[in-house]
């Protein structure tokens, strides 16, 4: 790898420039370029500051071909040029970097040229958040996908066919051939119905109310499809969450990994800010916590008692005393695995062990309270 600069900050940049995240100084350029780019095609607002909108597109150009360089430099140094080269990041880097200079070393008219610069918006795909997980779902859900797709085509074709047959004698010019009719089912079986091309016979309207629900169908499905998909994903994602925290508690270390998985479906987590009160004195109690990571203080009557990751409380509502007996806040950021008495209950009764240990915690510090 290359050696640290003699400038720590310049290092320090080129380090994050060669980097798979997208940068700040990315994210800027790629928004002041693609901006500059809309106000070169307005001619009032170019001719007004042509020289700033030119000199702001060749300073977002110059930085483009810069981490391009940078990135290329650092691939082969780590013997992965090749791969980095053929990769959709390097090729979304590529086309960034040399898109505008192509256009214009092969004649394009300058104003033309700068639209390359459209390309440059691809550089914020990786960054975009949830992105993995469509491609995740739509990869999971690609055979029905394509199976809807397969008759969405089916219905357009057959569609085009009826129409041409009925409406070629009446409208020769807008139905006159298949390939043109076509553009009249894309516009009918996606609903848009732009209405400069019409059927004017009964049957061909007949097909063409056909072909319209058809479209609420089709669409309908890939609807349902895709929100079944991300539905799935997003349980997996949480699930995944929630056995790390799980497994980050001591209480539940010496379970097994069908005894957590089992807990982890009927745990919730809660994410609190520091300084938040959790419990109330008073208060009628229906769930435990178990602390995943952070900090809690207990507030009892003449002192104060600190409980750190692993540690449970709140289970002696759950256990005959369903009023709260101290207040209790975090003391900084902390992650709670909630358990309800309904699956108190069922995990108890399933996991004797926890129970046992659970009670002897319990009488501990009712002892401790006294």
């Amino acid at each position: 790898m290359p050696k640290p600069r003699v400038f720590p900050a310049l290092s320090l940049f080129v380090t994050a420039t060669a980097g798979r995240n997208l940068t700040r100084t990315a994210s800027i350029a790629v928004t002041a370029g693609v901006v500059m780019m809309v106000l070169l095609t307005v001619d009032p607002a170019y001719e007004a500051a042509h020289h700033w909108v030119d000199a702001v597109l060749w300073a977002c150009l110059a930085f483009f071909v810069f981490e391009w360089v940078v990135r290329l430099r650092y691939a082969f140094a780590a013997k992965r040029g090749r791969a980095y080269a053929l990769s959709g990041r390097g090729l979304v880097d590529a086309i960034a970097a040399a898109a505008v200079p192509l256009a214009i070393l092969l004649g394009a008219n300058p104003k033309t040229a700068w639209l390359m610069g459209v390309f440059w918006l691809l550089k914020v795909v990786p960054g975009i958040p949830g992105l993995r997980q469509l491609r995740r779902v739509l990869v999971l859900e690609s055979g029905p996908l394509l199976s809807v797709l397969v008759i969405f085509l089916m219905v357009l074709f057959l569609a085009s066919v009826a129409v041409h047959a009925l409406e070629r004698g009446v409208q020769p010019i807008a139905f006159g051939s298949v390939p043109a009719t076509l553009w009249w089912a894309v516009a009918t079986l996606t609903t848009t119905g732009y209405g400069d091309v019409v059927p004017i016979t009964p049957l061909g309207r007949l097909v063409a109310g056909v072909v319209m629900i058809c479209g609420l169908g089709v669409f309908g499905l890939w609807t349902g499809i895709l929100a079944t998909g991300f539905a799935a994903e997003t349980r997996r994602d949480n699930f995944l969450k929630t056995w790390e925290s799980v497994s980050k508690v001591p209480f539940f270390a010496a379970l097994g990994p069908a005894a957590i998985a089992d807990v982890t479906h009927m745990l919730r987590t809660m994410d609190l800010p520091a300084r938040t009160m959790i419990i109330r004195k008073g208060q009628v109690g229906d769930c435990m916590y178990f602390l995943a990571e952070g900090a809690v203080e207990v507030d009892l009557p003449g002192k104060k008692i600190a409980l750190g990751e692993g540690a449970f409380f709140g289970e002696m509502a759950l256990l005959g005393n369903n009023l709260r007996s101290a207040n209790i806040a975090t003391t900084r950021v902390s992650k709670l695995l909630v358990l309800d008495l309904v699956d108190f209950r069922v995990l108890m009764a399933r996991h004797p062990d926890l129970a046992e240990t659970i009670d002897a915690e319990a009488k501990r510090r009712a002892q401790e309270n006294k």
